[in-house]
């Protein structure tokens, strides 16, 4: 079984967005003594705790945007057995605007407030004040299987016929999926998020029902299930693989690796001939046998830098990319100086094959980009989305993400030959997939001082483009505007701004080069509106494209920034920030699906709503598109029109990707609900942050009924 996760903590600032990460570690200690606490220090607590630490944590102790909670089986599994004096450690150093300036009292009575909301019993003894008394306490230990020691069909059986009848994935089978089966993160190669099924269609939708579920262990993650010949491959929390069968929900096997530090957030794995890819929270890689998960091998990455206070300076967030014989990972680093990279290993080995360090260096093309910094004050470049893959150009595509260290690149220093543009951070990337030589690059916003990563999926699409057929890699940034490149040479083919924006002002039909407008210019002074915000006008789930109508589909969230004088600072640029409704949200509406029709390059339909849109977007060749949202509900969409064909109330918010898939010629339909993430955690507090601030009349969703695979399929006539 894995390690229980105390991942580290990270937070912005009392509305979400001020970033900065907090190193910790919690340590295996020889305590003595349970501690107790009084109703009267969880009441003290309770005050304290509304008043300085709620904004940032939420009122309900669920957390916000990277926020983590402070209640519930997600922090219970972190905490549960550890030492009480590190957990107050954690406390003191909030809020922070002030870290450490309560009193050991306060800290004291919001630790016994904690305890009461995880429902831990008070008694007579008051908790001691302070760390001092706090040592050699422990938490109660709750912890237990996360799995409930339900055994597996081949653990009560020993063999499935399932199983022995699953055939090796092919490079083929990659880049040409079998129809129904789901066997990349966002379908295929392509990353289109499209499945050619079509037994669920405009006329049948109002018939699909919910038919098996499967619960889930609480925590902190938002894997996408794999399909292959009616079983299901899934990465679950705590750093765990279970094969499943796919019509039924009956779990064949499971495999938890036990990781040297606290499991962090997934978003899947990869198949590969007889294989499972699987990124670990420790930084390896594992090959698990897909007919038994046994282990084949398992291989560590090297980093040549140690784990800070017991977590990973990096993480390997993403899927992996199966590309020919190689495996290819990108690599999360948001904070770790010299700054992320992507890494290719042998299928058959797991031996390293090369890596692309994201961040240019001194000295090699692009490293005069970084305002004459050494390397070692770079940082970010984070890859935490899976890539794509054109097998006959033999090319592996990745978006790369922004620095979090602006203010050193905020300004030019002026020397000949130098620039700010920090390559190559919010650009496309694309490499060889055998060497990991850097075929181009197309930086789509240089020197980005806002967070508006251009991070995310990159889709291949053939297109008519002027009369000739193109074949074009495409990204949506969080500033909702649409981007496509030669996927050949990287040459700038065209842009949709779909209008939720407010600081570029102009795009050259020739370049793609941005102009910026002058009053987004960070400044400390005055008051002035940054759109979208932080969190952005998209975010991680990933768009669905229709290559029958060449329709793309983009979830969206409208939300701005008030930026100037006031608030909280953002990041490092050292500019306060506050929440700030966007213009077009008036109406209370803030989630949007909007419609790219893609041979027009105009905006299509797009169907607004109150809550936002949670989850990725599933076309299908039925006509119809899934989405995922607060309420918390799952939605199927007439792709044509945008009408509402059916939807179904979720038991807990979707958390990953929706997929669909056959088995013995029946469609199902598939979403994680329940385990949590940031993106999920930022847009719950936001919106309801945003209603309060605007006076909107916007329900609190009901409270989760906890962690599950949920798969519909159509009942009888």
């Amino acid at each position: 079984m894995g390690v229980k996760s105390r991942e580290n903590w990270t937070r912005y600032t009392a509305i979400g967005f001020a970033l900065s990460l907090q190193l910790f570690s919690l340590e295996s200690v020889n305590a003595q003594q349970a501690l107790s606490y009084t109703d009267a220090q969880a009441d003290a607590g309770a005050q304290d705790y509304a008043s300085q630490c709620a904004a940032c944590h939420g009122a309900n102790l669920q957390g916000i945007g990277v926020v983590p909670s402070v209640a519930g089986q997600g922090f219970l599994s972190k905490w549960s057995g550890a030492e009480a004096a590190e957990l107050y450690d954690q406390l003191s150093r909030m809020p922070p605007q002030n870290p450490g300036g309560l009193s050991e009292t306060s800290y004291t009575n919001i630790l016994a407030f904690i305890l009461q909301s995880n429902a831990i019993a008070s008694e007579a003894t008051p908790l001691p004040s302070g760390r001092n008394g706090l040592a050699n306490l422990l938490l109660p230990d709750q912890s237990e299987d996360p799995f409930g020691n339900v055994l597996t069909e081949l653990e009560r059986t020993g063999s499935s016929q399932l199983l022995d009848n699953l055939r090796p994935v092919t490079n083929d089978m990659l880049n040409s999926p079998p129809a129904g089966d789901w066997i990349s993160w966002h379908y295929s190669h392509d990353s289109h998020g499209f499945s050619p099924l079509d037994q669920v269609d405009r006329n049948s939708v109002s018939r699909l029902g919910e038919v098996w579920r499967l619960s889930l262990p609480a925590g902190n993650n938002n894997p996408t299930p794999l399909i292959h010949d009616g079983v299901m491959f899934f990465y679950t929390f705590p750093d765990t693989v279970m094969a499943i069968d796919a019509g039924s929900g009956t779990v064949l096997w499971r495999y938890s690796h036990d990781s040297s530090i606290p499991s962090t957030r997934k978003m899947g794995i990869a198949l590969h001939e007889n294989k499972v890819i699987v990124p670990t929270s420790d930084m390896r890689m594992l090959a698990l046998n897909a007919q038994t998960g046994g282990l084949i091998w398992n291989k560590s990455i090297d980093t040549q830098l140690e784990v800070v206070r017991d977590v990973a300076a990096y993480d390997l967030r993403a899927a992996p990319l199966i590309a020919g014989d190689k495996i290819i990972q990108g690599v999360t680093g948001s904070m770790v100086s010299t700054g992320a990279f992507i890494v290719a290993l042998h299928a058959e080995t797991g031996e390293e094959a090369w890596r692309f360090y994201t961040l240019a260096r001194p000295g090699e093309p692009g490293g005069d980009t970084w305002n004459d910094l050494p390397l070692e004050e770079r940082r970010g470049g984070s890859v935490w989305i899976h890539g794509s893959y054109d097998p006959e150009l033999n090319l592996a595509y990745f978006g790369i993400a922004p620095t979090y260290h602006t203010q050193s690149l905020t300004y030019s220093v002026n020397i000949d030959g130098v620039s700010n543009d920090a390559l190559y951070t919010n650009a496309t990337v694309a490499l060889n997939a055998d060497t990991g030589e850097l075929a181009w690059h197309y930086q789509h916003m240089p020197n980005d001082q806002w967070d508006l990563d251009w991070v995310f999926e990159r889709l291949l699409v053939n297109l008519d483009i002027d009369g000739e057929p193109r074949r074009a890699v495409m990204n949506v940034g969080k500033s909702a505007i649409l981007e496509a490149n030669d996927a050949a040479t990287g040459e700038y083919l065209f842009s949709v701004d779909m209008g939720l924006q407010n600081i570029i002002t102009a795009i050259d039909p020739v370049t793609g080069e941005k102009t910026i407008n002058p009053d987004t210019f960070p400044r400390r002074e005055g008051a002035y509106n940054i759109c979208p915000n932080a969190v952005g006008a998209r975010s991680w789930p990933p768009s669905g494209y229709n290559p029958q109508s060449k329709r793309l589909y983009v979830p969206l969230v409208e939300g701005c920034f008030k930026a100037g004088s006031e608030g909280n600072e953002l990041l490092l640029t050292g500019i306060p920030v506050q929440l700030q409704a966007h213009p077009a949200s008036d109406d209370g509406n803030m989630g949007r699906l909007q419609v790219i029709d893609l041979e027009s390059r105009q905006l299509a339909w797009r169907h607004r709503q109150q809550t936002p849109i949670i989850s990725s977007v599933l076309a299908t060749a039925g006509g119809l598109v899934f989405t995922g949202d607060l309420d918390p509900s799952l939605k199927a969409f007439d792709e044509a029109t945008g009408d509402i064909l059916w939807q179904s109330p979720l038991s807990d918010a979707p958390s990953a990707g929706i997929v669909t898939f056959a088995v013995e010629g029946r469609q199902y339909i598939a979403v994680v609900v329940g385990q949590s993430n940031n993106h999920v955690r930022d847009w719950s507090g936001m919106s309801q942050a945003y209603a309060a601030i605007e006076g909107w009349d916007v329900e609190t969703p009901p409270p989760g009924q906890g962690a599950a695979i949920v798969v519909f399929a159509l009942r009888a006539l």
